[in-house]
């Protein structure tokens, strides 16, 4: 489905489903050289069990147009605009890596439109390294290979034969990057997730239940580097899956019901 978002066409996936002002929504909110189809197991569950879903592609990325988001706090701007853009009022936020800081920090800018926050594969602060970060610059197909080797925690997960999840993992990524010619999407959005500074500051201003998904064997954002922002969250429930990075793809049945009870 296709909005108009600050003047920008931007695309949604909604599992086929038409939005229905009579359903809940909820708002997927993809990672670093990602997409929308980082949640499709997910988001199409959600589709087809009363949920209105909107899983889109952040502004500069694949079928999205517009300048990438620069900060959290613009991308986050973009979200509230996204929910006036197809007529939601509150709607739950679950964000991947960058797009858990692009939720917390809509969650905080737009409170009394959010209700509920799923945190998924997140860190605060999301240090970048500088190897990544200079190389997402200067020698991106390198780096590509590299982000998807520290994503993955198994090299064939129990998901059925020729699955290869780093692969695939990595080819979204040269697809993402390809998408947009002017403007190096990779680096921009390692840099908004380095120079994010006020992750704190949102949580004290979010009024509804926040949930903490991560994976026990991450390596880009380990669990512990979520602990002290969870210890910040009064009722903030903190589950940890058997999976790396890319959580969504590796354990997608525990990601799913963990989202499920969690919204439900």
């Amino acid at each position: 489905m296709q909005f108009d978002v600050n003047g920008h066409a931007t695309y949604c996936y909604t599992g086929g489903k038409p939005l229905d002002p009579a359903k809940p929504t909820v708002v997927f909110i993809h990672g670093v050289l990602n997409d929308h189809s980082v949640w499709i197991l997910q988001s199409r569950w959600f589709a087809n069990h009363g949920w209105n879903v909107l899983a889109v592609d952040l502004p500069g990325h694949c079928r999205s147009a517009g300048a990438p988001p620069a900060s959290v706090e613009d991308a986050a701007a973009f979200i509230v605009a996204l929910l006036d853009a197809a007529g939601v009022a509150k709607a739950a936020l679950v964000g991947h890596s960058f797009g858990s800081l692009i939720a917390l920090e809509t969650a905080a800018r737009a409170p009394e439109r959010v209700t509920h926050l799923a945190l998924v594969g997140t860190a605060y602060p999301m240090t970048v390294s500088p190897a990544l970060l200079d190389g997402a610059l200067d020698d991106p197909q390198r780096t590509i290979a590299m982000v998807s080797t520290f994503s993955h925690s198994m090299l064939a997960p129990p998901l059925g034969p020729g699955v290869w999840l780093a692969g695939s993992s990595r080819a979204l990524m040269r697809r993402v990057l390809a998408s947009n010619t002017d403007a190096n999407v990779f680096h921009i959005g390692f840099k908004a997730c380095n120079d994010y500074a006020n992750g704190e500051q949102a949580l004290a201003k979010v009024q509804c239940p926040v949930l903490f998904l991560l994976g026990d064997a991450d390596q880009m954002t380990p669990p512990r580097a979520a602990r002290s922002l969870a210890q910040k969250a009064p009722g903030a429930k903190v589950v940890t899956v058997k999976a790396g990075h890319a959580l969504m793809s590796e354990a997608p049945d525990a990601v799913l019901f963990a989202l499920r009870d969690f919204l439900a």
